[in-house]
C-alpha cells in the first residue's frame, strides 16, 4: 500500500450503562455498588441448578424510555436469549441477553455537536442484558479474586452504526448519551464506578472507499479522555500496520494507559462461538399501548431541547446554554435561580463561574451545595440594587457556601453595606490621592491607564465596600480639579 494513501477511520459505539434500579435484573439482590465481596448474591444471580430468573420491570421500563428518547422503534414481543461462553467473572457459564433482530429497540438516533456542526449517529439496536462480576489480579503473582455482587445487574447496552469517524465525534457521542441516561433518570452515569462503559469498535480505510477494514474492539473504557485517547491511539495503529502493508487483526483491546498503546486481549471470537439461543427459562415480553403511552408520556425536555430553550427564552449564549444543561441538576438549578432573581444572565454567570469553581475545589455536586437557588437570587438582587458591589458579593458568596448562612446575615454581621455617599468616598479619594503624588503628577500628564490605580487603590482603602462607578466618578473628578 503506499504511503501516500490517506485513510480515514469508521467507529461503531458500543456503551454499556447499568440501570438505577434497586434490585438485580432476575433476583431480588440489593443492585447497589461496592459492599463487602459477594455479599449481594443469591442463587439466581449465581446460575445454580433449581434456581429461575424473574425480570425485573423498572429496568424493562428503563430501557424502553430510553430507546423511545432515541426515537427508536420499540419491539413488542421482544425476547432473552443466552449467550454462552466460559470466563471466571459469570458463574453460570452463561449471560442472559437479548440477540437478533427483536431488541427492545431498533432503528434510532443521537444528534452530536462537534465544532459547531451537528452530526446523526444511528442507533442500531437498545437491547437489556445482565452484568458480569469482577475480577481482582493481585499484583506480584498469578492469583485473582472475583466478586459476584455486579452479577446480574441489569445493564443496557446501546449499539450505534459505524457512523462516528474520530476519536472527538467519539468522546461527543458518549458524552451526549451519558447526559440523555442521565436526565432520563435510569441511569447514574458513574463511569468511575463502572455505571457507564465505552466499547468503540475501530476500523480505517482509504479515503473515498465504502468497504469497511477489519475492525477491532476497544474494551470497557470507563471515562471520557481515556476513550479519546485509546481511539485515537488505536486508529493510528491501524494506520501503520496498513502502511507496512500488514493486515489489521480482529481483536478485542484494552487500554494501556502507562505506555498509551491498545494491547491485544484476545483474538476475537465470532458470534456463533456463543451458541446463542432462547433463554428457556423467560418468557417472551409483550408490551401494552397503555404502558408504552405511560413511559412515552413521561420523557422529560431532553439537553439539546433545554439548551435551545434557554436560548430562547433566557437570552443565553449557545456556550452557556450547553453548559448549564450538561447535568439536569445544574440546569434545574440555574432555572430556580434565573426565576426568581429575574436576571438570567447574572444567574448564569455565578453558576457557571462563582458556584462551579466553589464545587470543583471541594468535589461537590451541586445537589449538596448549602446555597439554595433563592439565597443565590437575594444575593444577585443585592449586588443590583447597590446594597453591595459585586467584589464584596463574592466574598459573600464564599462564606455563604462554607456556612450556609443567607446573605443579608453575613452583611448585617460584617457590615458590609456598600459606601454610596459621594462625600465619604470623596475623603478616601482626596487620602489616596496625597499619598500618590507621583501617580497623580503622571496622571495629571496624561497617562490616563493610572485612572485603574487609583479607584483600586480607593476599594482597598474602603475595604470593597466603596461603590465603584461613584468611585470611579470621584477619583476622575479630582484629579481633574
Amino acid at each position: 500500500m503506499s504511503d501516500t494513501v490517506l485513510y480515514e477511520p469508521t467507529i461503531g459505539m458500543e456503551t454499556h450503562a447499568e440501570l438505577k434500579t434497586r434490585s438485580k435484573m432476575f433476583c431480588g439482590c440489593s443492585a447497589e455498588f461496592g459492599g463487602s465481596p459477594n455479599s449481594h448474591v443469591c442463587p439466581v444471580c449465581m446460575g445454580l441448578p433449581g434456581s429461575l430468573p424473574v425480570p425485573n420491570q423498572k429496568a424493562i421500563e428503563f430501557v424502553i424510555k430510553t430507546a423511545m428518547a432515541l426515537g427508536c422503534k420499540i419491539n413488542t414481543p421482544t425476547i432473552f436469549h443466552r449467550k454462552n461462553y466460559f470466563y471466571p467473572d459469570l458463574p453460570k457459564a452463561y449471560q442472559i441477553t437479548q440477540y437478533g433482530d427483536e431488541p427492545i429497540g431498533t432503528n434510532g438516533h443521537l444528534d452530536i455537536t462537534v465544532n459547531g456542526a451537528v452530526k446523526r449517529v444511528r442507533i442500531r439496536r437498545v437491547h437489556l442484558e445482565e452484568d458480569t462480576g469482577k475480577l481482582f489480579h493481585n499484583a506480584g503473582d498469578v492469583s485473582s479474586l472475583v466478586d459476584y455482587n455486579r452479577c446480574g445487574v441489569p445493564l443496557m447496552e446501546i449499539v450505534s452504526e459505524p457512523d462516528v469517524e474520530s476519536a472527538e465525534q467519539a468522546r461527543e457521542y458518549a458524552t451526549t448519551l451519558r447526559n440523555i441516561l442521565v436526565y432520563l433518570g435510569v441511569s447514574d452515569g458513574k463511569m468511575e464506578e463502572g455505571s457507564f462503559r465505552c466499547e468503540p469498535n475501530i476500523s480505517i480505510k482509504p479515503v473515498g472507499t465504502t468497504e469497511l477494514g477489519t475492525r477491532t474492539e476497544l474494551k470497557n473504557l470507563n471515562s471520557f479522555r481515556v476513550l479519546f485517547k485509546s481511539s485515537e491511539a488505536e486508529i493510528k495503529r491501524q494506520e501503520r500496520l496498513l502502511r507496512r502493508g500488514e493486515k489489521v487483526m480482529q481483536a478485542t483491546l484494552r487500554w494501556d494507559e502507562a505506555n498509551g498503546v491498545t494491547v491485544p486481549m484476545r483474538y476475537k471470537e465470532s458470534e456463533a462461538d456463543y451458541r446463542y439461543f432462547p433463554d428457556p427459562d423467560l418468557v417472551p415480553l409483550e408490551f401494552s399501548d397503555a404502558l408504552l403511552e405511560g413511559i412515552r408520556s413521561s420523557l422529560p425536555e431532553l439537553p439539546t431541547a433545554k439548551a435551545a430553550r434557554f436560548v430562547a427564552d433566557y437570552g443565553l449564549s449557545a456556550y452557556d446554554a450547553a453548559v448549564l444543561t450538561v447535568e439536569r441538576p445544574i440546569a434545574d438549578y440555574f432555572e430556580s435561580v434565573a426565576n426568581a432573581a429575574g436576571d438570567p444572565k447574572a444567574a448564569a454567570n455565578w453558576v457557571t463561574g462563582e458556584l462551579a469553581r466553589l464545587l470543583n475545589a471541594d468535589n461537590l455536586d451541586i445537589r449538596e451545595t448549602r446555597v439554595t437557588p433563592a439565597e443565590l437570587a437575594a444575593l444577585i438582587g443585592l449586588i443590583r440594587d447597590g446594597t453591595i458591589s459585586g467584589t464584596i458579593a463574592k466574598a459573600v458568596f464564599e462564606e455563604m457556601f462554607a456556612t450556609g448562612k443567607s446573605a443579608h446575615a453575613i452583611i448585617d454581621e460584617k457590615g458590609l453595606v456598600q459606601v454610596s455617599d459621594a462625600s465619604a468616598i470623596e475623603g478616601i479619594v482626596d487620602e489616596v490621592i496625597a499619598a500618590n503624588p507621583g501617580e497623580a503628577g503622571r496622571y495629571r500628564a496624561g497617562e490616563d491607564k493610572l485612572l485603574g490605580f487609583f479607584v483600586g487603590q480607593v476599594m482597598r482603602a474602603s475595604k470593597g465596600k466603596a461603590n465603584p462607578g461613584l468611585a470611579n466618578q470621584v477619583v476622575k473628578k479630582k484629579l481633574a480639579s
